[in-house]
This record gives structure tokens, sequence and C-alpha cells, in this order.
């Protein structure tokens, strides 16, 4: 995909750098037909983790090392998750604005549904990276595809649908990508801003993600 204009070439640049390196050897991105399909038919545990993994272009390690409890409000239009703490170990800080992920749109009915029937949970599903990735490779529609090809896909798209003129902010991508504020973008906000907003359900919603998960 070609990025054509300066804001796109911004926001690949942020999400190659920020966080974790980047593997030189970029995974190859999945698309969503390809992974519904395989997660229909695997366990409940896995089959939410993938889902959820896609939805929120997330780390399978940070879908899977979820809890029930930082599930702030599920229902079949809308599944809000508070990320907390992530497997990189950093404290959590309650006014951090990126730690919210509003999922709406195609996949958030069944992923509710899936939610219920699992709940309470300490740990969404006990399948590790590495364990996905040797799954896969067993997988003949799978095996040209590793853990990393799901928050690729799910990010790859994103950049698809924003290239062909569709309207997300970058700053929501970068919000939900990297679970970090997008400094220097245009529509970060400040933690000193958060501290002042009480209602957690409704500051999730305002921060935006959902503009780009009702695309996933």
């Amino acid at each position: 995909m070609g990025l054509e204009n300066q804001p796109l070439r911004m926001m690949a640049s942020a999400l190659r750098n920020s966080g974790a390196a980047v593997p030189r050897a970029q995974a190859v991105p999945v698309d969503r037909a390809t992974l519904v399909q395989w997660a229909l038919s695997q366990a409940p545990a896995v089959k939410m983790c993938t889902l959820l993994a896609w939805k929120s272009a997330s780390r399978w390690a940070e879908a899977a090392a979820l809890s029930s409890k930082q599930f702030l409000r599920v229902a079949p239009e809308e599944i809000v998750i508070d990320w907390e703490q992530t497997p990189k170990g950093r404290r959590r800080n309650p006014f951090k604005p990126s730690r919210f992920a509003v999922i709406v749109g195609p996949l958030t009915p069944e992923l509710a549904e899936m939610f219920q029937a699992s709940a309470p949970f300490d740990e969404l599903c006990s399948l590790t990276t590495t364990g996905l990735d040797s799954m896969w490779t067993r997988s003949p529609e799978m095996r040209r595809y590793s853990a990393h090809s799901i928050k690729r896909g799910a990010v790859t798209r994103l950049f698809d649908l924003i290239a062909s003129g569709v309207s997300i902010p970058l700053c929501s991508v970068h919000r939900l990508a990297k679970h970090e504020e997008p400094g220097g973008t245009e529509g970060a906000i400040s933690e000193t801003t958060i501290r002042y907003g009480g209602n957690l359900l409704a500051l999730a919603r305002v921060l935006g993600t959902a503009k780009a998960t009702k695309h996933l």
C-alpha cells in the first residue's frame, strides 16, 4: 500500500517505532475472512481470543491475558475493554487515555455471546503466542501466517481504508493499536484532561477507538 501523504507516513512511522521493536521480517497480514473461518472451528477460548485480538488490533498475548474484570461493558452492540496492565509489565495508570478500547461493528454480537458463556475468567486464553504459531504451522490454510499476522492484518486494513478515502481518525488507529497516546498527533488527549472525567464508559467512548473498530 502506498502512503501518499505525510500524515499516513507519520502514522506508519509511529507504529513502527513506538513500543517493542518491530522485526525486520514482517508477518504476513491475515485478512478478516480467513481469520474468522479458522477461528470458528476452534475451542471457545481460542475462538474468542482470535476475534478479540482482530477487533482490537492487538497482539495475541495482550488479548489472551485479559481477565473478565477488564471488560467494562459487554453488549451485542458494544464491548468496552480497560487494558490496565499489558504483558509488557507497565504499571496501571488510571489516567492513561489509551487504556480503553471500544469495540463495535462486525463480530461484536458474537464476542458478547462468547463472553457471557465463558465469564468469569482470570485469563481469557492460556494458549501462548508460540503455541498459536505452532498450531498455524500445522494448518494448511494458516501456515503462511504467524500470531503477529492478526495485529498486522487489522492495522493494514485500517490503513488501506484510510488511503481509499474512508474517514478514520489517525489518532484512533494509533490509540487502538499501540495502547498509548499519539504524541503530537491531532486528536491526542493529555492525562491531565482525563483526570477530570469521572465516567469511565463515557470517557472510553469519547476517545474514539470505535471509529476504527467498526471497520474491523
